[in-house]
């Protein structure tokens, strides 16, 4: 399951969350981020249950974006526990993002 992840959910879903949480900070107009949906989608539908996979708009979610410094999309962060434990900026291939994803699990 793919997650939206907005302000008002952000706390309990990622910040509280009791299983790592992948965020997907993009936009709508950015053409990497369109290139990344379907290995997001994969990763969602691969590690459900063992960690929450979703994307946060940042035209939509401005606050959450500048609190991460998130400087240019895709910029996919791993939280655990809350904290960043791996970020991954820009279109990347399956292999790396998952590569980054078992280093949490």
């Amino acid at each position: 399951m793919e997650y939206k992840f907005t302000t008002a959910n952000f706390e309990g879903e990622v910040l509280n969350s009791e299983i790592p949480v992948l965020v997907d900070f993009y936009a709508d107009w950015c053409v990497p981020c369109k290139m990344m949906a379907p290995v997001i989608e994969e990763m969602a539908s691969k590690y459900d249950g063992k960690m929450k996979v979703g994307k946060c708009n940042i035209d939509e979610e401005d606050g959450l974006a500048r609190k991460y410094r998130v400087m240019n999309i895709p910029n996919m962060k791993i939280f655990v526990k809350g904290e960043v434990a791996g970020t991954i900026v820009g279109a990347v291939e399956p292999g790396e993002l998952e590569e980054e994803i078992k280093k949490v699990l």
